[in-house]
C-alpha cells in the first residue's frame, strides 16, 4: 500500500505544465511590449515621450499612473485628444490604431 496516492510523474507533469504556461506567459508579455513600443515609434509618439522618464511630454508611465483609476473614461478622453489635437498634436493614425496605443500605454501601469 502507498502512503502518496499520487505518483510521482503526475506531480512533475504538472510542475512542467505550470513552468511552461510561465514561460509563455513572459514570452508574450515580451512580445507585447515590443509590439507596443514598435507602434508607438512608427506613429511618432516616442519623438516626445519615453516610457520610464519625462521628455518633451510626459512619461507614459506617468500617464498611465494618473489615469489609473478609471482607465475607461482615460481611454475616452485620451483617444479624443490624440484624434482631434486638442491639448496634443494630432496623430496620424486611425481611431482603432489610436485605441490600442492608448490602451497598451494605460496597461503599462503596474
Amino acid at each position: 500500500m502507498m502512503d502518496n496516492p499520487t505518483p510521482n510523474g503526475v506531480i512533475a507533469m504538472k510542475t512542467s505544465l505550470v513552468i511552461l504556461a510561465s514561460a509563455a506567459a513572459l514570452f508574450a508579455a515580451g512580445t507585447a511590449n515590443a509590439d507596443l513600443n514598435a507602434d508607438l515609434k512608427a506613429k511618432g509618439c516616442l519623438g516626445c515621450h519615453d516610457m520610464d522618464k519625462k521628455k518633451v511630454g510626459p512619461a507614459f508611465k506617468d500617464v498611465a499612473a494618473k489615469y489609473k483609476g478609471d482607465k475607461a473614461a482615460a481611454q475616452t478622453k485620451l483617444v479624443a485628444k490624440l484624434k482631434d489635437g486638442k491639448g496634443h498634436p494630432k496623430v496620424k493614425a486611425d481611431e482603432n490604431e489610436i485605441k490600442s496605443l492608448v490602451e497598451g500605454v494605460l496597461a503599462s501601469a503596474k
